[in-house]
C-alpha cells in the first residue's frame, strides 16, 4: 500500500561517498535487528527508500480522509456521525506522526507537501475511488483498512526505529477503524434486502482495487526485495495479499456477501485461496492521476492548502513575536 511509488524510477542522491566497509557493517547491524535511528550513518538509498514511502503513506492518510469525509453529513445516526468524525480525526494525526518521522530523515515538510500538490509524489491508489454508499464508508473500514493493517503491522518492526514506532500507535487505531467498518456491514447485513444489495454492490466494487492496495506482483516489484533486505519491509506484496484474501474470505461469508471472483477457491493442497488475476492496467492508470477521483481528491488538497495560507501567515507572525519577545527579555 505505502510502497506502490517505489517501483518507479529512483534518483539515489551519492553526493557522500559510502565505503564497502559502511555498507557491510549497517547491513550487519539491520541484519541483528538493531534500530537505526535519524543520526545514524546509513546508505543513501536507504535514506531514500524511506523517504518515499513514508511520505507516500503520510499523503494517503492526508488525502484518505476525502472519501470518508464526505460522508460526515449523511450518517444515519448521531452515533454514527461521531464515530466517523473521530476516524477522519485519527487519519489526519496519523498523517501528521508520519509527516515527523520522514522529517527526521532531512527532509522538510513544506517539501513534501508541495511534491504531493504538485503530483511529483504518490499516495495510495484506493483512494481515488468514490464513495457512492454509506456501505462504501463500511467497506472503507474492513477491506481498506484492513488491508492497511496487514501492512502495517510489519511495519512496527521496520529497521528505521523513528518510523516503527509511529506505527505502533497508528496500527491500534488502524484497528478500531476495521472494527468501525465491519459493524457498519453487520448491521447492513441484518437489515432490508435493499441495505443487503447495496453491501454486496459496494463489495464488487472495492474488492478489486483493495488488491492492488498491495502493490505490484512481486515478479514486477523491482524494489521490494532491497527494501526487504534492509528490513523495512518484513513480507513481499504476494505474501501479504495473499494473507488479506485468506482472512477475508470467510468474514465475507460470515457477513452473507459474495466475494466478485469466479475463480475464487479453496486449495486444499496449499493451504490458502487460490483467487483470480488483477487486473493491473486498471492499477497503473491510477496511479498515472486517470483513476476515477484523481482530480478531485488532488484539486480538494490543493483548494485546502491556499484556504489554509492565513492560518500558516499568522503562526509564522506569532512565532516571530515570540522570538523578539524572548529575545527582548
Amino acid at each position: 500500500m505505502y510502497t506502490q511509488g517505489l517501483d518507479q524510477k529512483q534518483k539515489t542522491d551519492k553526493s557522500a561517498a559510502e565505503s564497502e566497509e559502511q555498507l557491510v557493517h549497517f547491513q550487519a547491524r539491520v541484519d541483528a535487528e538493531e534500530k537505526i535511528e535519524a543520526k545514524d550513518w546509513m546508505p543513501a538509498a536507504y535514506r531514500q527508500t524511506l523517504v518515499r514511502q513514508i511520505s507516500q503513506h503520510a499523503h494517503s492518510e492526508i488525502v484518505g480522509m476525502l472519501p470518508e469525509g464526505n460522508w460526515i453529513t449523511r450518517a444515519p445516526t448521531l452515533r454514527r456521525k461521531a464515530i466517523l468524525m473521530a476516524k477522519v480525526q485519527d487519519e489526519a494525526g496519523h498523517g501528521l506522526y508520519l509527516y515527523s518521522s520522514a522529517e527526521t530523515l532531512g527532509v522538510s515538510r513544506d517539501e513534501m507537501v508541495d511534491q504531493l500538490l504538485t503530483g511529483r509524489a504518490k499516495y495510495s491508489s484506493i483512494f481515488n475511488y468514490p464513495t457512492l454508499s454509506w456501505a462504501d464508508i463500511g467497506m472503507i473500514g474492513w477491506l481498506v483498512d484492513g488491508a492497511a493493517i496487514m501492512n502495517q503491522i510489519p511495519l512496527c518492526r521496520c529497521s528505521y526505529g523513528p518510523y516503527a514506532r509511529a506505527m505502533v500507535r497508528i496500527c491500534k487505531e488502524e484497528s478500531f477503524h476495521q472494527r468501525q467498518g465491519f459493524d457498519i456491514l453487520v448491521s447492513l447485513s441484518k437489515g432490508s434486502d435493499a441495505q443487503r444489495r447495496m453491501s454486496q454492490a459496494s463489495l464488487e466494487r472495492w474488492w478489486w482495487p483493495a488488491l492492488m492496495m498491495f502493490g505490484p506482483g512481486d515478479a514486477d516489484s523491482k524494489h521490494s526485495a532491497q527494501s526487504m533486505a534492509w528490513k523495512i519491509k518484513r513480507f513481499s506484496n504476494d505474501e501479504l495479499r495473499q494473507k488479506f484474501v485468506d482472512v477475508t474470505v470467510p468474514q465475507a461469508e460470515h457477513l452473507g456477501l459474495k466475494i466478485p471472483d469466479p475463480d475464487l477457491r479453496w486449495n486444499e493442497e496449499t493451504g490458502h485461496y487460490d483467487f483470480g488475476e488483477i487486473d493491473w492496467e486498471e492499477f497503473y492508470q491510477v496511479l498515472k492521476g486517470n483513476g476515477p477521483c484523481n482530480r478531485e481528491r488532488l484539486g480538494a488538497r490543493r483548494k485546502a492548502h491556499a484556504d489554509g495560507a492565513w492560518v500558516r501567515e499568522a503562526a509564522r507572525a506569532y512565532a516571530a513575536k515570540a522570538k523578539d519577545r524572548q529575545a527582548a527579555a
